[in-house]
């Protein structure tokens, strides 16, 4: 079994939402009363799918009907539980990798319409400018407005190189969008670096892959031989990063703590507490460091944001993250049946606080573009509070309401990314602070 911390992905089937059942022989151990009801709902379940086949107008798929059953339950326990069926175990395997086909968007369901969390860095969604929180309402001309996400990502499905028009929905826009998409194999590299000004490293993060903490000691090697032991300062983006693997989030939040806890996990059972602490040694101690986020960083980039925030090893800066936080654990089912993607535990930032629906709030919130009073009004918010099911924070702390940002690009404003420029500004203003300190004895 693996543990991950990612959204539903459109990967390389556009599949990797799928359906799934868990077994009841649990209930064999349980008291007879709750035995008894399990099996009157079962008898039920059975004496209506008879009902169905025999009487329904049309023909019905009885495979798909169990399927949808099935899709039915887990789905109204939380939005990241669901199966996955052999081929799409097997995708979800690949994509994990760090290398799969498919349009490059981490997707999930509201309202009836498919959601995006954000596009991969240069995959077909995002040269096409699809945004965290674009719903699509249609797909080749089609409305799948109320279809099963599964059966929306299936629709999705197609050979690379072939074409694809999306129909996109965006709060900001009059009319509804719309965009033609090439399928073509993905292969983020999930790590890249530059340095900028001269002496500040930049390192953009945007999955947890296999492969990133491998991407990301590189680029740290890299970044060291240009810029010497101690550059100015270390940028870590990790804004429309969809998260990934845990064991990864924790590898390389390593990389940037000395020692201490990283993230720790609870399961149902309160003492059930599983820590994961600092183990590869600090890069760059004494750096200055910023991390960006914004609202499509999820899961494993929040662990990373989280970590570095409470151990005060970095300054945060950008909008609300997403708040995803919970962890799904992958159980390969018997018979080659698939598996089952089961929230197990909620996860904890090393002070102990969840983030669960409310996200990480940065220290600087800087927006990426300019708000009117207008645009605040027709806004709608996206963030994992706002999925249908899901888990409340067990802190009862509730996610901040859309408001005006504290910081947004003036209007003469002609950079390409003022977040970043903002994060290279306080980068210079904590560097010159800490060398204008007087110095001991």
């Amino acid at each position: 079994m693996r543990s991950l911390m990612m959204g539903t992905t459109v990967g390389a089937v556009l599949g990797l939402t799928a359906i799934g059942v868990t077994s009841l022989a649990w209930s064999a151990n349980g008291p007879a009363n709750e035995r008894e009801e399990i099996y009157q709902q079962l008898d039920l379940f059975a004496e209506i799918l008879t009902r169905v086949r025999g009487d329904y107008v049309i023909d019905v798929d009885e495979t798909e009907a169990m399927e949808a059953a099935i899709n039915g339950m887990l789905s109204s326990l939380d939005p990241h539980s669901s199966y996955l069926p052999a081929e799409d175990f097997e995708a979800m395997q690949v994509q994990s990798s760090g290398e799969y086909g498919g349009l490059g968007i981490e997707v999930t369901s509201d309202d009836g319409y498919v959601k995006i969390i954000s596009p991969i860095d240069d995959s077909p969604a995002s040269r096409a400018d699809v945004r965290s929180g674009d719903l699509i309402s249609a797909i080749n001309g089609k409305s799948i407005v109320g279809l099963p996400l599964n059966d929306a990502i299936k629709d999705m499905r197609g050979e690379v190189g072939t074409d694809i028009d999306l129909t996109i929905i965006r709060a900001e826009a009059e009319e509804p969008i719309e965009v033609t998409l090439t399928r073509e194999i993905i292969r983020p590299k999930s790590v890249v670096h530059e340095v900028l000004d001269d002496d500040i490293g930049y390192i953009r993060i945007s999955a947890f892959n296999e492969r990133t903490t491998i991407l990301l000691d590189e680029s740290l090697n890299a970044l060291e031989e240009q810029l010497g032991e101690k550059p100015a300062g270390l940028i870590l983006d990790l804004r429309n990063n969809p998260g990934g693997l845990l064991d990864e989030a924790v590898s390389v939040s390593s990389m940037f703590l000395f020692s201490g806890e990283v993230v720790s996990t609870r399961g149902r059972d309160a003492r059930d507490i599983e820590r994961y602490n600092a183990s590869r040694g600090e890069r760059f101690p004494d750096v200055p460091m910023i991390v960006l986020i914004n609202g499509g960083s999820a899961s494993a980039a929040e662990i990373v944001a989280g970590a570095l925030q409470d151990k005060g090893r970095a300054k945060i800066l950008g909008t609300t993250s997403f708040g995803k936080g919970s962890v799904q654990t992958v159980i390969p089912l018997s018979a080659q049946r698939g598996a089952l993607r089961l929230t197990t535990a909620r996860y904890y930032t090393p002070s102990g606080r969840s983030i669960q629906a409310t996200g990480i709030e940065p220290d600087y919130e800087v927006s990426q573009r300019v708000i009117t009073e207008e645009d605040l009004e027709a806004m709608r918010r996206f963030s994992e509070a706002d999925l249908p099911n899901a888990l409340d924070n067990d802190s009862g702390i509730e996610r901040r309401e859309i408001h005006m940002p504290d910081d947004m690009p003036p209007e003469d404003y002609d950079g390409e990314d003022y977040q970043l420029d903002k994060a290279i500004e306080h980068m210079r203003s904590v560097t010159l602070t800490s060398l204008e300190k007087p110095s001991a004895g």
